[in-house]
């Protein structure tokens, strides 16, 4: 029986999600908009990506499954964080709480090189995004805000494009958008090192 490739669902509730916070981390939104983020992150970014990553559990994708339930409770935690949580908590432990995500998303990144190009890129781009984002308020920086905007930007771009490969290039049976070759594969011997 031939499972359905749950990546595209996760991707793509990943991405909507990062797309609409970016936006207003950038300054493009006003922060009034946030209570469609927490839509978004609930249903979309949240639910769906949980459910993709047991999807992929079940497939045997050991980095699939870690990266979208880990990343669908993100965004649950999130958007309970913002709507229930966040009076009173100082701005520093936000700062940790994103920073913490960050030393997560660096680790992915590290088993990215296996995988392919995109995947690669996504995961780079997110630690970057989640650093500049932590480091904000713990230097008091909002330009930092600002530029984690941006690269959260980049990063849902590149995750909805891993997304439209998946989808597309299996409709399709053929590769119409690429997502290039593995960036670095670890050599293994034969024979141990003396």
């Amino acid at each position: 029986m031939k499972l359905a490739n749950p990546a595209p669902l996760g991707l793509f509730g990943f991405a909507t999600t990062t797309w609409l916070l970016s936006m207003v981390n950038a300054g493009w939104l006003p922060a009034t908009t946030v209570p469609i983020v927490l839509a978004m992150a609930f249903a979309f970014g949240g639910t769906a990506q949980f459910a993709a990553g047991l999807m992929e559990m079940v497939k045997g994708n050991s980095f699939g499954f870690i990266a979208f339930c880990s990343y669908g409770a993100f965004w649950w935690s999130f958007a309970l964080f913002v709507r229930f949580f966040a009076v009173g908590v100082p701005a520093a432990a936000v700062g940790w709480y994103l920073l913490v995500w960050g030393a997560f998303t660096f680790a992915m990144w590290l088993a990215s090189f296996a995988l392919n190009r995109a995947v690669f890129l996504v995961f780079l781009a997110l630690w970057i995004t989640f650093f500049l984002l932590g480091l904000s308020p713990l230097l008091g920086a909002p330009a930092l805000t600002t530029l984690g905007g941006y690269t959260g930007l980049l990063t849902a771009l590149f995750a909805f494009y891993l997304a439209a490969a998946e989808i597309i290039n299996e409709a399709h049976g053929r590769t119409l958008l690429p997502v290039g070759v593995p960036t670095v594969r670890l050599a293994t011997s034969a024979h141990p090192a003396e």
